[in-house]
Order: C-alpha cells, then sequence, then structure tokens
C-alpha cells in the first residue's frame, strides 16, 4: 500500500476498551461507533481488504460526517483502488473540514500526479509545503510531478530539500538517482542510487535502480550483479528480474535473459513492458513466432502503444505474412507520428511485394511528404516505377535520390541498371564505377560493369 492510514486517538481506543465493545458493529451513532469503524476500517486497510475498509470509514463518516480523518483514510482506500476521483472528492472534503491538514493536501497531490495532472498536484504539494515547511514528503511527491512535467532541475532542487530536512530519507536519493539518470548524468544517479545503499543495505529498490544506471553507463556485469543483489533481498521484484534480463540481452545471453523475463512475467503477468523485452529476445535469438506472440500480449495489454506493432510488423514481414504486416503498419501510422514516414516506406515495400503497385506508389510518395531528404525511399519509389514500365518517373526519383546522396550505393546500382536497360552502356558503367570508388568489393557493380563492357563491344 503507498497510503499509511490516520489512527484514532488514544482516548477513543480506551473509551471503546472500557465499555466492552470491540467491534463496530452495533454501537448506534456515537462518538465512540464513529471512532471504532474508523478503527476497524484502518485494521481492514492494512490487511488489503479495501472494499471492507472503505464500508467501514462510510459508516464512521455517516456518524460523524464532520471527520477529516475518516474522509482521508477512505480517500486512501479509493486511491489503492485506482478510483483516483473517489479519492480526490475525499481529500477535498477533509481539506474542507481543516484547511490546514498538510497531509490531505499531500494525497489529493498524488491522486491529481496519477491521474496526469501535474499541475494541479504540484498546486497541492506547495500548499502543504507552506503549512509544514519541514514535511520531506511534500518535497519528494512534488518532485516527481515536475520530473513528470520534464523539469527535472526543479525536480532536483525539491528532492535536495527533502534530502535536508530528512538526511536519511532513502526515498529522496532514489528519486534523485532517478532525475539525474533522466538528465543522462549517470554517474550523480550511481551516487545517488549508493548513497540510499549505504543509508539501508537492505533497499532493493537502491539495488535494482543502481544496476539500470550502471547498464546505461554500459557496465552490464555490475548491472547483473546488483540486480542478482535486489533479487535475493526481494524474491518477487519483477523489475529486478526483467532489468537482468534485459542486460543478459545485451551481453547475448538469451537464454538466461528469457528466463528472467519470465519469471518477472510471471510475478506480474500484466506488465507489458515485460512482454514486450521478451519478444526482443525472443527476435535476437531467432525466434520470431514466439516473439511475435509475446508483442500480440504486449499490445493486448497496451494497444495504444506503438513499439510492439512497429517490431510485430517487420517480424510479419520477414515471414513473407504481408497482410499481418500491412495491418500493423498502418497502426504505428495511427498510433505515432514520428513513425510515420518509416510506416509508410515500410507498408508501400510490403504493397509492392504483394504486387500492388499503385498503393505502393502511394504510401511512398505519403512517406517522402513527411520526410522529402529520405533518399532510400525515392529509391524505393523508383523501382516501383520500374516495374510499371515507367522509366522516365523512375529516373527521375533516382536523380533526386542521388541529389540528397551521391554515395547512395543500392541508387547509383539501380540507376546503372535503368541505364543499361535504355540502350546507355556509358552512363550505366560511370554510375558503376561510382559504385567501386565508394566500396571497391562491391561484386555487384562489378558483375555489372562486365556485363556493360561486353553489350558495347568491348
Amino acid at each position: 500500500m503507498k497510503k499509511m492510514v490516520l489512527a484514532i486517538t488514544l482516548l477513543m481506543l480506551l473509551f471503546t476498551a472500557c465499555t466492552g465493545k470491540t467491534s463496530a458493529q452495533g454501537q448506534g451513532s456515537t462518538p465512540e461507533a464513529a471512532a471504532s469503524f474508523l478503527d476497524s476500517g484502518n485494521a481492514y486497510y492494512k490487511k488489503g481488504d479495501l472494499d471492507k475498509a472503505i464500508a467501514d470509514y462510510t459508516q464512521a463518516i455517516s456518524i460523524d460526517p464532520k471527520s477529516a480523518i475518516a474522509y482521508t483514510n477512505r480517500g486512501n482506500a479509493y486511491y489503492d483502488k485506482g478510483e483516483f476521483d473517489s479519492a480526490i472528492a475525499d481529500y477535498t472534503q477533509a481539506i474542507s473540514i481543516d484547511p490546514n491538514d498538510a497531509r490531505a493536501y499531500i494525497e489529493r497531490g498524488s491522486a491529481y500526479d496519477d491521474k496526469g495532472d501535474s499541475d494541479r498536484a504540484i498546486a497541492d504539494y506547495i500548499h502543504a509545503i507552506k503549512l509544514n515547511p519541514n514535511a520531506a514528503r511534500a518535497y519528494i511527491e512534488c518532485g516527481i510531478a515536475y520530473s513528470r512535467k520534464g523539469d527535472i532541475d526543479r525536480a532536483i532542487v525539491h528532492f535536495t530539500q527533502a534530502i535536508g530536512i530528512d538526511p536519511k530519507n532513502t526515498r529522496a536519493y532514489i528519486e534523485r538517482g532517478n532525475a539525474y539518470d533522466n538528465k543522462g548524468d549517470t554517474g550523480q544517479a550511481i551516487a545517488n542510487y549508493t548513497q540510499a545503499i549505504n543509508i539501508d543495505p537492505n533497499y532493493a529498490r537502491a539495488y535494482s535502480e543502481r544496476g539500470i544506471a550502471y547498464s546505461r553507463k554500459g557496465d552490464t556485469d555490475q548491472a547483473i550483479t546488483d540486480y542478482t543483489q535486489a533479487i535475493s533481498l526481494n524474491p518477487n521484484y519483477a523489475a529486478a528480474y526483467s532489468g537482468r534480463g534485459s542486460a543478459y540481452a545485451n551481453k547475448g545471453e538469451c537464454d538466461k535473459a528469457i528466463a528472467d523475463i519470465t519469471r518477472a512475467l510471471g510475478i506480474n503477468p500484466n506488465n507489458a513492458a515485460y512482454w514486450f523485452n521478451r519478444g526482443l529476445t525472443y527476435d535476437d535469438k531467432g525466434d520470431p513466432d514466439n516473439a511475435i506472440v509475446d508483442w500480440t500480449q504486449a499490445i493486448r495489454l497496451e494497444p495504444n502503444v506503438a513499439g510492439a506493432y512497429i517490431n510485430r510488423s517487420i517480424a510479419y514481414a520477414n515471414k513473407g505474412d504481408l497482410d499481418k504486416a500491412i495491418a500493423d503498419f498502418t497502426q504505428v501510422i495511427t498510433l505515432e507520428p514520428n513513425y510515420a514516414a518509416w510506416a509508410y516506406t515500410s507498408r508501400g515495400r510490403a504493397y509492392g511485394d504483394k504486387g500492388d503497385l499503385d498503393q505502393a506508389i502511394k504510401d511512398y510518395t505519403e512517406a517522402i511528404s513527411i520526410d522529402p531528404n529520405n533518399a532510400s525511399t525515392y529509391n524505393s519509389r523508383a523501382f516501383v516505377y520500374f516495374k510499371k514500365g515507367d522509366n522516365n518517373q523512375a529516373m527521375a526519383d533516382l536523380d533526386v535520390a542521388l541529389k540528397i546522396d551521391p554515395n547512395h550505393i543500392d541508387t547509383l546500382n539501380h540507376r546503372g541498371d535503368l541505364y543499361f536497360k535504355m540502350g546507355d552502356y556509358g552512363r550505366a558503367i560511370t554510375d558503376w564505377e561510382s559504385v567501386l570508388k565508394i566500396d571497391p568489393n562491391n561484386a555487384d557493380a562489378k558483375w555489372y560493369i562486365e556485363r556493360a563492357q561486353k553489350e558495347r563491344g568491348q
């Protein structure tokens, strides 16, 4: 559980004990009954039985509608259920009852942040800090919200302030380490994770986060050591298994990687990233069928994330399953504008392989409109025009491609071949000689030149 519930007062506990009432049931509408329901709700909350906790907090509120604690605690239960709007409503009610309760502002800020409303979250955290300038947690949560907004420097300032208030706060070091990692300052990130470990050598998350940083640094062996330590401290730490699996994959140890990511999936089968990463590893291992299965599962869990579609589309195309590849390329175009030019080009190639030359040209043309400086796309469209018998348009595209990249070997070979087929052997040889200047061992160019020279009678 993320939240901490507020307990009832010792006075109320003693009163309940003295009256001999041991449960919240049948106590009427007395203040003691409200306190008993609150206490019962807290017990259910700590056991993880959120629905029963909410029911008892609701009873406490019905008896004592001015109980800010009951609203805050019920808000925490709703938060843990992922019902953020209900949580926010309860925190807001608690604040209206007690406007000086810094904790209610922190909790509401956390709910806003998880809803993606970082601005409202930050406003609540700042208000909590005004009410309680020594609330280290408010600085930490505020720093996380700034990180999500991309304001890393301000995030680091807030984490540093939290550490100033509480120098033993391991979470503050972890979050500051994450912020430095996001800035690309791996050294500072590792230093912060190490400080957290020095404070608490049994803090599994600190080892796992440091493992990520070592991986980014390229120190794969040290990353594996840290992930292994995290797993030894918490054998159910799915992220550590996944991280170690990725590290093994980077070393080319695909079987170990798959075993670790499979362990992570056994712990958390609803994590799309784990399915995606295992799919990458299967693909690296030369097992596209299992890769496709994993990417399909990742898509089922997160249907609006383009990464799995991108990789699955390539696997389908390589297998010759062009209709499925085309469907995935289309999804990429819809979901990820930054990959649209690539997806149009790839879909155009698939349509070309299917023999639908007109649709291939349309897709290549769309890709060129997005990225007019990609020589390969002009070269690909030229090839389709050539297949359609439109040599003039093919030559025009090849000329544009070579203006963009005069050293594009495929285009030089293709234009040489087109010149050859048009009977212009001299220009064909010139293009292939240009290829040999770039790549003296290019066997295709050598063969083409010999063929052209024979045709010229040389």
